[in-house]
């Protein structure tokens, strides 16, 4: 994909935006490496800033200059399937979202503790955030975007501290708020998310953890390409030319990815057409 044009620039942010600073951010930061990811997180920047504030006039003209960047991004990215179709646009995000997760998962639980993967937990809980444009968030993934937010906060607390985190879902504390840690989203990400390592840990040894309320399924942590345990079909099921739609642009994106050599993201997407055409959910 050619390069894209530098965008308009936005005005100083106003303060009642601070709950979408790093949300723009991660837009900056993915202008080159993923522009579908960089517009989306500006969707839901501006969709949040609306709800914030929409009539005090340095609202009105941050919002303003940040439709002026959207328009500018969606005319470049022209026919972008995961622009112009949200079933895409939303595999797109929660597969790079997923990676960003299995990446700092996998460094966390071989101890290898590190801004880079500090970076990539908050990371992938923020644009667990960006998902919302496209509906209500699944169980899974409100559990992944707590846990990764309270492990990017409590291991860059450990580290700033002098001390030793430990490895792996050890006891989430409810309180801590990782969007007031300026710190914490600083570090530079990996150039591309990086690619979930099974060598890092077992994914059968792994315990059902649970700590105050939150459970994380062992296969959360699993390597991307672990095959997922799919439901059968009671033989009753009533699909609706929705469903076949969307399991087409399931698969459609699986054969995409495979174009690039990607195994995880064309297994999750197939292991999605296989749960819906099965079960007839999602």
């Amino acid at each position: 994909m050619a390069a894209l044009a530098p965008l308009p620039p936005l005005p100083p942010l106003p303060p009642q935006f601070k709950s979408i600073q790093h949300h723009l951010r991660t837009a900056q930061e993915h202008d080159k490496r993923d522009p579908v990811v960089a517009y989306y997180c500006r969707l839901y920047a501006m969709q949040t800033g609306m709800k914030i504030d929409s009539k005090t006039p340095e609202c009105r003209k941050f919002l303003s200059k940040l439709m002026d960047q959207l328009e500018a991004l969606k005319k470049q990215l022209g026919d972008n399937e995961a622009v112009t179709q949200e079933i895409v646009g939303c595999a797109h995000l929660e597969n790079y979202a997923l990676k960003m997760f299995l990446y700092a998962d996998n460094e966390d639980r071989a101890g290898r503790f590190h801004k880079n993967m500090i970076k990539s937990f908050y990371t992938a809980s923020l644009l667990i955030d960006v998902i919302t444009v496209f509906g209500e968030l699944t169980d899974e993934n409100v559990k992944h975007r707590k846990y990764a937010r309270w492990k990017a906060t409590y291991i860059h607390n450990c580290l700033k501290n002098g001390e030793t985190p430990q490895a792996g879902p050890v006891g989430i504390e409810e309180d801590n708020d990782v969007e007031e840690n300026e710190d914490a989203g600083t570090a530079s990400l990996p150039s591309q998310p990086p690619q979930p390592s099974s060598s890092t840990y077992d994914p059968s040894n792994m315990p059902s953890s649970s700590y105050t309320g939150i459970q994380i399924p062992p296969g959360a942590h699993a390597p991307a390409n672990t095959p997922a345990e799919v439901p059968h079909s009671t033989g009753d099921i009533r699909l609706t030319p929705e469903d076949f739609a969307r399991a087409q642009k399931y698969c459609k994106y699986a054969g995409s990815a495979l174009q690039y050599e990607d195994v995880s993201t064309a297994v999750q997407n197939l292991q999605k057409a296989l749960k819906l055409l099965t079960t007839g959910r999602e």
